[in-house]
């Protein structure tokens, strides 16, 4: 195979992935979402779909998956948990949250890909996965989240961030879910291909 046949394969498949991973995380939106009412942002299972993107793709296509989806949101398809979609859910209640998958998907995918999956052990591999997730899926979410949620409504942030308090429990449970899949997937990949896999 020529140098320049495995480049178009490689960027083939580097497309297919992320298209994949952009209709997993707008098919996790066929869940209803469900409202809590402390503040106005739902709790759906797309954030799962985020940390999956993140912890599998690696951090470019990971990140790339998510920026298709929000571009086809921006588009007026309604692709988000509830049938939402267009300019409009960027700039309510849920933006910040909304904008924040992008980042957490590129931080997942840099601390599994370039530290966590390197591990030795299956309890510190573990250990060091799920935080990677934690800490893009969950933290780096909030960070863009709660503050945006709180201008947006005019809430006091302190009130924003009381709120959020009610989606860590699903929020973990997701993390533990990625993690197991990541572990999975990376293990198979070093049996096949006799390594560690190259992060893009």
């Amino acid at each position: 195979m020529t140098s320049r046949t495995a480049d178009s394969s490689q960027t083939t498949q580097n497309t297919v992935l992320v298209a994949v991973f952009a209709a997993l995380i707008a098919a996790l939106g066929l869940v209803p979402p469900i409202t809590v009412g402390i503040i106005p942002v739902p709790i759906t299972l797309q954030t799962l779909g985020v940390m999956l993107a993140g912890a599998l793709l690696g951090p470019v296509r990971g990140m790339l998956s998510v920026v298709v989806l929000h571009a086809l949101v921006l588009a007026g398809l309604p692709l988000l948990a509830g049938g939402r979609g267009g300019l409009g859910v960027f700039l309510g209640p849920t933006g910040g949250y909304l904008v924040g998958w992008i980042p957490a998907a590129l931080v997942i995918g840099a601390l599994v890909q370039y530290w966590a999956i390197r591990r030795t052990g299956r309890a510190a591999r573990f250990a060091a996965v799920l935080l990677s997730v934690v800490v893009g899926g969950i933290a780096v979410i909030y960070a863009f989240g709660i503050p945006w949620t709180a201008v947006v409504t005019g809430l006091p942030l302190s009130t924003s961030a009381l709120g959020a308090l009610v989606f860590i429990p699903g929020d973990l449970l997701k993390a533990v879910v990625a993690t197991l899949a990541a572990i999975n997937v990376h293990r198979s990949y070093r049996r096949l291909l006799g390594g560690t896999p190259t992060a893009r």
